[in-house]
This record gives C-alpha cells, structure tokens and sequence, in this order.
C-alpha cells in the first residue's frame, strides 16, 4: 500500500486508499508564546454534510489520552466490531507516529488494504479512522503523546484486534520488530477472514 507523510495540508487522503480516512488540517493561531488550536466544535456548518458523505463521524462519546514513554512502542491493530464500531480523531500533541488503518468493511473497495501515515507533532494536524478500520501505531520519538476522540465508548465485548506483523496483510513498518508492545497486542491471533 501507498506511505503518506501527513504536513497538515487539510484534505481527504482516503478517497481511493481508504473511504473515510481523512487528515484534518486546522487553522493554527500564533501566539508569542506557542500557538492556538480550535480542534473540535460542535456545530453544525457546510463542512458537517462533506464529512458525513465520507463516513466521518463528527460525535464524540470518548476522548483518550495515549501516553508513550519509548520510542519504536507499537500500539494495535484495535477495533470494536458492529453495532459498537468506532470513528478515531487523532492528533499527535508531542512527538510522532507511523500508523497504519486497514480497512476491515466487508463490501467497502478497499476491503483488507491499508494505508501508512507518517504525523507528528510538528504538521499541527488531526486524521480521522472510520468505523470499520483498524488502528495500530509506532512512536518514532521517546515520549509520545497522543489525543484522541471516539465516536463510541469503549465497549470490552466488541473489542478485536490483530497483530503487527499479520502474514495475511503483510503489514511494512520502519523497523522489523518493535521495542516495546503489551503482551495483549502481541498475542492477537491471525486475522481469518469469513
């Protein structure tokens, strides 16, 4: 699959690669001392109907903070399967990731591809992960910190999850093997499709 290097541009990245996949620039307001980010309002505006055509869910039911002390940590892949299926907002708030959403839609035209994305804190910018995909992340800088909004809380009976280094998707990470992952996502079984 195709790598992409997020640089805050605002756009809809996931038109052919995954639909509903989106970086969501944000206007940055400079201050003399940092920088100001409005990165949720809600509210209803021209922008509402484009990100509901594409699958974006704009509700918020969760909002979870990911602190990670290491470099080269690897968090995933994690999904929660229907009717329980939940939209991530991201956003790197200090050091960078490279993550990878497959698509796990059956019917969708991207079914079981996936995408790499390279942010960080630098780009000032969201991605949304639709319901459908899973997520799994690699910190490329010690002390990670990452934000994000769920569609839907977190529901324990309809959470899945898959392994890195699945042999069915082949997954490409920039190093061979992570330093740290929990014993958890390093167990997730293969991924079997029906």
């Amino acid at each position: 699959m195709e790598k992409i290097l997020v640089t805050g541009s605002h756009g809809y990245i996931g038109s052919v690669l995954c639909p509903g996949l989106m970086d969501l620039g944000y206007k940055v307001s400079g201050l003399d001392n940092g920088y100001y980010i409005d990165c949720y309002i809600q509210k209803i505006d021209n922008e509402i109907p484009f990100r509901r055509k594409h699958g974006i869910i704009t509700a918020v039911a969760q909002a979870n903070i990911s602190e990670n002390r290491y470099k080269h940590t690897l968090r995933g892949f994690h999904y929660q399967v229907s009717p329980h299926g939940e939209g991530k907002t991201m956003t790197i708030l200090k050091g960078g990731i490279y993550d990878i959403i497959v698509d796990l839609r059956k019917g969708s035209k991207t079914y079981l591809k996936w995408v790499s994305l390279e942010f960080s804190a630098d780009t000032r910018t969201s991605f949304h992960v639709p319901p459908g995909c899973a997520n799994a992340f690699l910190t490329l800088e010690d002390n990670t910190l990452i934000h994000y909004y769920c569609s839907h809380p977190y529901t324990p009976e309809a959470e899945r999850g898959m392994r890195y280094n699945d042999p069915l998707l082949k997954f490409k990470w920039p190093v061979g093997k992570p330093s740290h992952i929990s014993d958890r996502d390093a167990g997730w079984p293969d991924f079997i499709t029906d």
